[in-house]
């Protein structure tokens, strides 16, 4: 029974310190019209609209942002994953 709690707590533990590291590692992404930046805790950091707002496509700003933001998630995603294997989750 004890060894349990033992094993759960330091489980906590491990997940804590991956937490941390999560939210510190930045992900960026960008094109031609727009810069973005998550972090591992897939939290949007920042988003950049290059350029003069009033002179872009306002339907192509939005499609930039969205997948600008999706593909800095997948990043995120797999640097997540990969260092959750290394902790041994």
């Amino acid at each position: 029974m004890f060894d349990k709690m033992k094993d759960m707590l330091e489980l906590k533990k491990k997940a804590e310190q991956l937490k941390k590291e999560l939210d510190g590692l930045k992900f960026a992404s960008e094109d031609s019209l727009v810069k973005t930046e998550v972090n591992a805790s897939l939290e949007v950091l920042a988003v950049e609209i290059k350029g003069d707002l009033d002179s872009l496509d306002k339907n192509k700003v939005q499609e930039s942002i969205k997948e600008n933001i999706n593909k800095a998630f997948r990043n995120a995603q797999l640097e997540a994953a990969k260092r959750a294997m290394g902790m041994g989750f």
